[in-house]
This record gives C-alpha cells, structure tokens and sequence, in this order.
C-alpha cells in the first residue's frame, strides 16, 4: 500500500491481525470481464431495430471479428441497449492477467468497422459510448460489473471482537446498518455502502501500478454484517474492481516488486490466475480495513488514533 495517510495502514494491519486470529477468509469471484460499449447511430428507430435483430443473429461472426485482435482476449458477451435511433453494443472481454481496457478497445475498433462495412446504414460515432462505463460510477457496473466482481467473508468469534477491536459483534453490526446502510441510502448513494473501500483500493492501486482514475469504480461496493449467537459474520462484495498483473503501469520496477512480493507478478498459469488472485487479495485487504473502521466507529477510537497515528506528525 502506498499512502500518506498516517492511520490507514494501521487501520488495515489491525483489521488483519484480527482477521487472522479469527481464521480463514473466504473469497470468491463472481464475475470477470471487462466492457467497451461502442455507440452506433441510425437513420430511424425502424433501422435501429432491425440492427439490434441483425447483431444476435450475427454473434458467432463479431465474435470471431473481435477475437482476430487479440491472442488473450475472448468475446464473452454482447450486451445490447437502444434509445431512439441510437444502439449501443457493450461488449465484454475476457482478458487474462491484463486489465484490458486496451485490448478492449482495439478488438472493439474492429467490430465496428466489421458492423459499417457489413450493416447499411450503422455509424459508430464513438467507441466508447459511456454504458462500458470507464472511470464513472454507473449502475450497469453495479448490477452487471465490469473487470472483476469479488467477495470475502469471515465469522469473527465474539472473544476475537473484544479482545482485538474492544467492542462486541452487535455495536459493529449497528455501525454498519445505520452508517453504510441507512446513511448512504438518506444521502441517495447506491453504489458504495460502505466506509472506506477508496481509501484502500486507491493504496493498493499506486503501490501496484493500476490506472489511479478507476479507483472511481473499483471502490463501488457493499459491506454486509451478521450477529450469529454472538459472533460476527462480515463481508465485502466489490462490483466492479478493474486490476492487472501485466501491462501499463505493472511494468514499473517498484510496482511489478510490490506484485512479486504478493505472488501474482506478471502472467498466471493458467492465464488469468494472477489477476484474479490478487482481486482476491485486495478483497480481503478491504474486508480489513472496513472491519477495523467499524469497529474504530463503534468503540469512539477513531478521532483518538488519527490524532496519535496522522496529525501533526511533522516531516
């Protein structure tokens, strides 16, 4: 993690060595893919339709016009959105150990040009359309993702809660409905129910040579709370978290370090392994950041350790 705020690490390691006294995080991927949604413009919304008809008969054929860009890229979808005369294409790619915003964008280059040439009539105005949506919170991330869509859950033994984080399951479950619940649907967010995904997410990020600006996405999500017979089930599900182990700014030598020390640096046998492992690594990295600021919530510790961990620390 990089960062220059004092208590965030702090706050991740505390919520770590809990996590690990109270066993093992399970974490899983529920969706994997990355979108480009080109727009199209049509003379009618008749011309708009027969469009959206032609392009699911001709899936196999885009498919195999995508794929012709790319050795590690694979069409997995064709999503399709009208309004008016205007039809977008998302289409989402599977894209190994890359983000693959790139590769995205060249495979879908291609289909367009394959869609003028063989739809009278289309005219891509644009490759990015804004349904893919890149670097802008949006409910289409939410409900369908975009890059990877990643759980991680632990249950906390009540012991574990108070002698770690000195507070018990029921005020941290309280914290969590009444702040990342209730206070984000009063204040009309839908996206992101839950205290600090940001802060980690955007540390992870620099430290490892992801794109800084999608944190903007990347940090959508919900943190989820149970009380079981005293103790504490939590989890995070981050919609839309958009990493790489290859390209761009990985290949920077102390990032690509940052990467090696966590096992997923560069390309993963099968292709792949590597991004999702470490999707899977910042999932639990929130899941103990935000147990941890719940809990400084809960006990009133929180203004206490930014003062002793961040302010007025002179350089």
């Amino acid at each position: 993690m990089a960062t220059t705020e004092g208590a965030l690490i702090a706050s991740v390691n505390r919520g770590m060595k809990t996590l690990r006294e109270a066993g093992e995080v399970t974490t899983k991927i529920f969706f994997d893919g990355m979108a480009r949604a080109p727009v199209f413009k049509f003379k009618s919304i008749r011309d708009a339709h027969d469009f959206v008809k032609w392009v699911y008969s001709s899936m196999e054929k885009i498919r195999e016009v995508a794929e012709s860009t790319t050795s590690h890229g694979k069409l997995k979808d064709v999503q399709v959105f009208s309004l008016a005369n205007n039809v977008w294409l998302r289409l989402v790619f599977e894209t190994g150990d890359a983000m693959g915003m790139n590769m995205a964008t060249l495979a879908s280059e291609e289909v367009c040009r394959y869609i003028e040439e063989n739809f009278r009539g289309a005219k891509c105005i644009a490759v990015s359309g804004n349904m893919c949506s890149d670097k802008k919170q949006s409910m289409i991330n939410s409900v369908f993702g975009r890059g990877k869509t990643v759980s991680a859950e632990i249950t906390i033994p009540k012991e574990v809660v108070e002698k770690d984080l000195h507070t018990t399951a029921e005020q941290i479950h309280e914290v969590n409905l009444r702040k990342n619940w209730l206070g984000s649907a009063r204040a009309g967010n839908i996206f992101q129910f839950n205290a600090h995904f940001a802060n980690i997410i955007a540390a992870i990020f620099l430290a490892t040579g992801q794109d800084m600006a999608q944190v903007v996405e990347s940090s959508s999500g919900y943190t989820w709370t149970e009380v079981r017979d005293g103790d504490l089930y939590v989890s995070v599900t981050l919609t839309s978290l958009e990493v790489g182990t290859v390209g761009g700014g990985t290949r920077l030598p102390t990032q690509r370090e940052a990467l090696s020390i966590m096992g997923v640096e560069g390309s993963g046998n099968p292709p792949g392994a590597n991004a999702k492992k470490f999707a899977e690594i910042i999932a639990a990295a929130v899941l103990a950041g935000e147990l941890n600021l719940l809990a400084a919530l809960a006990n009133k510790e929180l203004g206490r350790a930014h003062k002793r961990l961040g302010r007025n620390i002179k350089a």
